[in-house]
């Protein structure tokens, strides 16, 4: 199907999905709320926020369960293996750290970047740390000796996305200078870069089943490519028309993008079809301007949605149980005019 050309007579029929609606906010942070992750168990959720505290909520009720200070500069990314006990968490103060979750505290400390570390993943069958920051290189660390292994450098400006899978090319990052490298993570160098996109690509997600196909976003479109060889399948086909900082994917093939102006978007991933646009309100209090969507996550089912943003809740969405395909019907015409790139 990837590589089929897509001409509108066979563009595929998008899959319906159920509108999702948000039934929950949390508050408790002091600061915007800048990065988020789950628990492979699913039982708890951790974000980090521009208040310098990782706070972790139980996925279930909402509550706070625990708050950790250590870093001296907003939290901008955070992973939680799920091979291991730690969680690691990247800021602005240069910082990336590792938490021993038994005992709720940072066991060790990663030194090399230069300036604000903005991204951070954990490699799901390796024990390696990749971290991407203002100073334009994504960082290789082995967990255990806290050494530095590669220093992916290529980029022109900071690397602001990252991504890894088991399989080649392990390693996939996107940048402010608008492009995506796909690296070789056993020589450390660059496979391939796209330079499809026009601005920042700000952020990425891999398709939880289809682990051979990933999106990107930036303010000009949400893309999707094929890999291992990075080829270009197509745009969604609809443009938020904002500065997009977050996007997920869930195991039903529902995407969602957060952008600057609090819109959320829902797209299906098939198609590109966008099915979906909410706002986000502002919690009262904020401004108006502070309605920022800065991160996303689906949980471990891909049936709950929390978004986080700038004004410092974080909010919980899931799909309306009570929409049929009668109440919220397709609304789908294909492309006529396809970009070929």
């Amino acid at each position: 199907m990837a590589l089929m050309e897509r001409t509108p007579g066979r563009w595929p029929r998008p899959v319906w999905h159920a509108p999702w609606k948000m039934y929950r906010v949390i508050s408790g942070h002091l600061g915007w709320v800048r990065s988020i992750a789950f628990d492979p168990s699913n039982k708890w959720f951790c974000t980090g926020s521009a208040d310098r505290t990782i706070k972790i909520w139980d996925v279930g009720t909402g509550t706070l369960q625990l708050s950790l200070t250590g870093h001296i500069e907003q939290v901008r990314g955070l992973a939680v293996s799920s091979r291991h006990t730690y969680m690691f968490s990247a800021g602005d103060d240069k910082l990336v750290k590792c938490w021993d979750l038994e005992q709720n505290k940072v066991v060790r400390s990663y030194h090399g970047h230069l300036s604000g570390v903005y991204c951070l993943a954990v490699h799901p069958t390796l024990d390696i740390l990749l971290t991407g920051g203002r100073d334009s290189v994504c960082r290789v660390w082995d967990i255990r000796s806290k050494v530095q292994v590669f220093a992916l450098s290529g980029h022109d400006d900071t690397v602001c996305s990252v991504f890894t899978r088991p399989t080649d090319p392990q390693v996939v990052t996107g940048s402010h200078d608008s492009t995506i490298k796909l690296w070789d993570l056993r020589y450390g160098k660059t496979m391939s870069t796209l330079t499809h996109h026009k601005k920042s690509v700000r952020a990425m997600a891999q398709h939880p089943k289809d682990i051979n196909s990933f999106a990107s976003v930036s303010a000009d479109n949400v893309k999707k490519f094929n890999l291992p060889n990075g080829e270009f399948l197509h745009n969604m086909l609809s443009q938020q028309k904002t500065i997009v900082n977050a996007m997920a994917v869930n195991r039903d093939g529902v995407m969602s993008t957060g952008g600057d102006n609090g819109s959320v978007w829902f797209w299906d991933w098939k198609s590109g079809q966008n099915f979906q646009q909410s706002q986000t309100i502002a919690q009262p209090g904020t401004l108006d301007g502070e309605a920022a969507v800065y991160a996303l996550s689906y949980d471990v089912t891909g049936t709950r949605l929390v978004t986080c943003g700038a004004d410092k809740t974080i909010k919980m969405w899931k799909k309306d149980q009570n929409a049929t395909p009668e109440t919220h019907p397709l609304n789908f015409k294909p492309p006529k005019d396809i970009p070929r790139f």
